[in-house]
């Protein structure tokens, strides 16, 4: 037994000694180095002047983090920032700062991923590094669930939408965001001393700033991370939603999201969660900001998930209460008893507009454009009362509203009024960005509701699932105009909605006599205050004004009945205006009655001119016509200078004489009215041998048309006797007849 011990002593110390060898190998080639940088939480320690921060660590727990294997960077104040931050709120030690005050400061300043000074300004993209286009960084610091109390008093618990919309991300804590300044990146940006200042007047701009800060010492090496000393104290800041929240300057503007554009929706990943770290059994709700909107306030990201938030932010102008009972009461309430009554698009769109998916600089104002397309309307001395850069965007206090396009240009007038909500709906199918754009001019006549009704035109929600299908024409009494509904009906609406509609040009007295051009490209006349359309004609009908309101782009027109285009055929009213023999188009209209080559008398149509497309009738006078019979270009018998018109020649020659001598004087594809706007060489229904248009040239000015042949020979509009409105045509008479090169 003896003997037995002996030998397993001697082996268990022969395997000591062998084992101490091995790890004196293993040590010397795999230990750690003994001039390795040491963690953070050390480094901060023997340097001897972060007492109060390693305090605020300890008390936030995040010792061991800090004194663990890692990759973070470390904004640090020092002694001297807890100096004056203890000072400033009237303390005198951590000792009276709460383990969660502590927890904001040490993990605001503490964010992924070590940075340096001269990496901390480049955006890690997708495909790379990106220099000098970063100034934030995700920081370990989250709200989390919290108590909210939603529009009508209730209180849940809630957590901010980690995505804009209603998408909720499970594995995203909704970190903040904590902003940075660097040189490099402010020079990138086209940014200078001056737009830090703006946020930060009390800082210097030192070319490195955290928030307020100013970085003393940069690029401290640790085991787990760089450490960059800051010479103030960096509480967590609060993300817009928070701030406008907490301040009741700007509660009335507040209370358009909360009331009418936020809801709550039960998020079970997140109750479990709850559950189990707190017992008990309440729901936990996200709370989402209507899809429809820039982003959502609570969302600490940026647009897209992945690191885009290193290089923008949002930005929310706030009007202050005075300013927005203001304006709700004589602008968005200005048809409406109450808000509650206004569709929700309204609301909507006057937020977005005070809404930037992008950093606002205080120098780039006129630059930034804002959700729904504007320029920041605000001058940064005058009309800004407050400005903060916060966790997730740049807050500014506004003393005015943006004035947003679709409220103060002509669009607005029928917006903002529930009596022309047919006709918003229509504008909205196609013309909204149009008219709402307040750099281009427009006249709108308007149409109410009750004046859609009186001409036939009802919304019937049955017809269709799809609102721009839900329209129904019942014919009034005496109409041939068949009933319709849906799509049909739509386009006829269309089409009476272009013909109300005049752009680039404001027209600011209807006494006139005046035409002008629609939106559809069909004419509108005016005198003596009303106003009428092709389809005014065909019933003898106007449209009288009874008033008119100016917006920032035009102005825009109340009057007694809509305006309607024509049913008929460009034939039939050449036949209308030219079977008078008094008439000046008489001839004209014999020859064409009688030419069996271009037209039928059964359908009213002229050949070669399709019913519904665009054409100018350009219809010499008889004077006219009787010249071109003496100058041989039209039949005739005798002899010049007294030929007589031949209106139904019996020679197949004469007969294409005269259709070719028609078809020249119908423009093609154009209707051109005397109002100056559309001149050149215009093509005309006839074509030449090898099918090519021929052309007339065309000097438009108000009042006026003068027209060149392909002989050089000129005719002029006869005022008097042109603009007959047509079925998307014009009708002129000309003082001669022209002639085409064949």
């Amino acid at each position: 037994m003896k003997k037995r011990i002996t030998k397993s002593f001697v082996a268990c110390l022969l395997l000591l000694c062998f084992t101490a060898c091995r790890k004196s190998t293993w040590d010397e080639f795999y230990g750690k180095p003994d001039n390795l940088a040491k963690p953070i939480y050390t480094v901060l320690k023997e340097k001897g002047n972060f007492t109060h921060l390693l305090k605020a660590i300890d008390k936030a727990d995040y010792t061991r983090t800090l004194d663990a294997a890692g990759y973070w960077t470390f904004f640090a104040p020092d002694d001297a920032a807890f100096s004056e931050y203890f000072a400033d709120k009237g303390i005198s030690s951590i000792d009276q700062l709460s383990a969660e005050e502590c927890r904001n400061i040490v993990t605001y300043c503490l964010t992924y991923y070590a940075y340096k000074k001269e990496r901390i300004d480049d955006y890690q993209s997708s495909s790379g590094w990106v220099a000098d286009q970063a100034f934030r960084r995700r920081t370990a610091n989250y709200k989390g669930v919290y108590d909210d109390i939603d529009a009508t008093g209730t209180t849940r618990k809630a957590i901010g939408s980690n995505r804009n919309g209603t998408l909720y991300q499970d594995n995203d804590n909704n970190h903040k965001y904590i902003p940075y300044f660097v040189d490099n990146f402010m020079t990138g940006k086209s940014l200078s001393a001056a737009d830090y200042n703006y946020f930060y007047p009390n800082s210097n701009f030192t070319g490195f700033n955290v928030a307020n800060a100013a970085v003393k010492e940069a690029d401290i090496t640790a085991e787990n991370g760089v450490i960059h000393v800051i010479d103030k104290v960096i509480e967590a800041l609060p993300n817009l939603e928070d701030y406008l929240q907490n301040n009741d300057q700007y509660s009335i503007f507040n209370s358009l999201y909360q009331k009418y554009l936020v809801s709550y929706v039960p998020n079970p990943t997140m109750t479990r969660t709850h559950q189990v770290l707190n017992g008990g059994n309440e729901q936990v709700y996200t709370k989402f900001y209507d899809p429809g909107f820039a982003f959502s306030l609570n969302n600490e990201n940026f647009i897209q998930s992945g690191n885009d938030a290193q290089i923008n932010s949002y930005s929310v102008f706030a009007p202050k209460n005075d300013v927005m009972q203001a304006y709700i009461d004589t602008a968005l309430l200005k048809h409406y008893t109450s808000l509650d009554q206004m569709p929700p698009s309204i609301i909507q769109d006057f937020l977005n507009a005070h809404m930037w998916q992008e950093a606002v600089w205080p120098s780039q104002f006129e630059s930034a454009i804002n959700f729904v397309g504007e320029e920041a309307r605000f001058d940064p001395a005058t009309n800004i009362v407050e400005k903060k850069i916060l966790s997730n965007g740049m807050f500014y206090g506004t003393n005015k509203v943006q004035n947003a396009n679709v409220f103060t240009s002509v669009y607005g007038n029928a917006y903002l009024n529930p009596n022309y909500s047919m006709m918003i709906t229509l504008l909205n199918l196609e013309l909204r960005t149009s008219v709402s754009n307040i750099y281009n001019n427009y006249t709108i006549f308007m149409i109410s509701n009750q004046m859609f009704n009186d001409a036939g035109y009802t919304v019937d929600q049955s017809i269709s699932t799809l609102p721009m299908d839900q329209w129904r024409y019942t014919p009034p009494a005496g109409s041939t105009i068949p009933a319709s509904t849906g799509a049909t009906t739509r386009a006829r609406l269309q089409r009476i909605l272009n013909l109300h509609v005049v752009p680039n040009s404001v027209l600011s007295n209807l006494t006139g006599p005046g035409i002008a051009m629609t939106y559809g490209g069909e004419y509108l006349r005016y005198i003596n205050n009303t106003v009428y359309t092709a389809g005014n004609v065909d019933s003898n009908t106007v449209v009288t004004t009874n008033g008119f309101e100016n917006a920032i782009n035009g102005r825009v027109y109340y009057s007694d009945r809509i305006m309607e285009f024509s049913e008929e055929t460009v034939g039939q009213d050449i036949e209308l205006i030219g079977t008078p023999e008094s008439s000046p188009y008489h001839y004209f209209w014999n020859f064409l009655n009688n030419s069996t080559a271009l037209w039928n008398n059964t359908t009213k149509l002229i050949a070669g001119v399709a019913n519904g497309s665009f054409y100018t009738v350009l219809i010499p006078t008889n004077a006219a016509i009787q010249q071109a019979v003496n100058d041989g270009v039209l039949p005739g018998t005798g002899t010049a200078p007294d030929r007589v018109p031949n209106f139904n020649p019996d020679s197949e020659l004469e007969r294409q004489q005269v259709a070719r001598f028609i078809q020249y004087h119908i423009l093609e594809r154009r209707t051109i009215g005397t109002d100056g706007v559309e001149s050149g060489a215009i093509p005309t229904v006839l074509k030449n041998n090898l099918g090519e248009p021929t052309t007339i040239f065309v000097n438009n000015s108000v009042g006026n048309m003068q027209l060149t042949d392909m002989h050089s020979r000129r005719a002029n509009t006869i005022l008097a006797n042109s603009n007959y409105l047509a079925n998307r045509a014009l009708i002129h008479s000309i003082d001669n007849y022209l002639r085409y090169v064949y």
